[in-house]
């Protein structure tokens, strides 16, 4: 099924307001399971996938959990999406506590031999 965004969870007020008719661009206010709250900003266009996400009112970024349910809200579980690491020239940081999770359009991301990883059970 690929990409697609939360439509309850979309925020239809406000500076960021959007509604279904720009498909899966906008911003969302996601309540997670444990309980606190995400805002993610998604977008596919230039060829990706993205989602940028924010922890609301904490002083730190999201975790891997807080990461992972929100790429299961966006891509289906057996989709392959990625963090990115480029190179320092490359940074742009208009948020201190905000991760991205990325997906090419065109093409699978390569990924090393699960063995690689750890043991594969």
């Amino acid at each position: 099924m690929g990409f697609k965004v939360p439509e309850d969870c979309r925020m239809v007020r406000g500076p960021l307001a959007s509604d279904s008719s720009i498909g899966n661009n906008g911003a969302f206010a996601i309540k997670l399971k444990k309980g606190g709250l995400i805002y993610a900003l998604a977008s596919d266009q230039l060829g990706w996938e993205h989602v940028s996400i924010t922890k609301a009112k904490a002083q730190r970024p999201p975790t891997w959990s807080e990461m992972c349910e929100v790429k299961d809200l966006f891509w289906d579980e057996e989709d392959c999406v990625m963090q990115l690491h480029p190179p320092r020239s490359d940074y742009v940081n208009n948020h201190p506590n905000c991760l991205h999770l990325w997906r090419p359009v065109e093409g699978e991301i390569p990924r090393p031999p699960s063995e690689m990883v750890g043991a594969v059970m």
